[in-house]
């Protein structure tokens, strides 16, 4: 659609970082998640809630409706957490010992769990 904005560039809907909880990405369906806020949500869940960034993720991704999209997200400890809910979503990480971890798919249904070494 012309003129559009996704959520991408929005801080709080489509990103958000804060050294004191998590970082998120998002991807989807952008006007829902401008409305709710998304990747703050996240955040505020792990701040207020005082929740892990898995039971915080699960609540967020609880409250949307089905095929609206997902997110990447890690917190301050390196937990990693990547949930959609849609037929799939591409996505991954790398750790700090140079591990890179891709999925498409739920585990076991295609490349997921695939581990390259990324020599620096």
């Amino acid at each position: 659609m012309p003129g559009r904005v996704g959520d991408s560039p929005i801080i709080g809907a489509g990103n958000y970082a804060n050294n004191e909880s998590c970082a998120v990405s998002c991807t989807g369906i952008g006007e829902i998640m401008i409305k709710k806020s998304f990747a703050y949500d996240i955040h505020a869940r792990i701040i207020y809630k005082n929740l892990s960034l898995k039971n915080a993720s699960q609540e967020v991704m609880n409250d949307l409706e089905k095929d609206v999209g997902g997110f990447i997200s890690v917190d301050k400890n390196g937990n990693v957490e990547m949930p959609y809910n849609s037929a799939g979503m591409a996505r991954g990480y790398v750790k700090s010992n140079g591990l890179a971890y891709i999925y498409i798919f739920e585990e076991g249904e295609d490349i997921s769990l695939t581990e390259y070494k990324i020599e620096y």
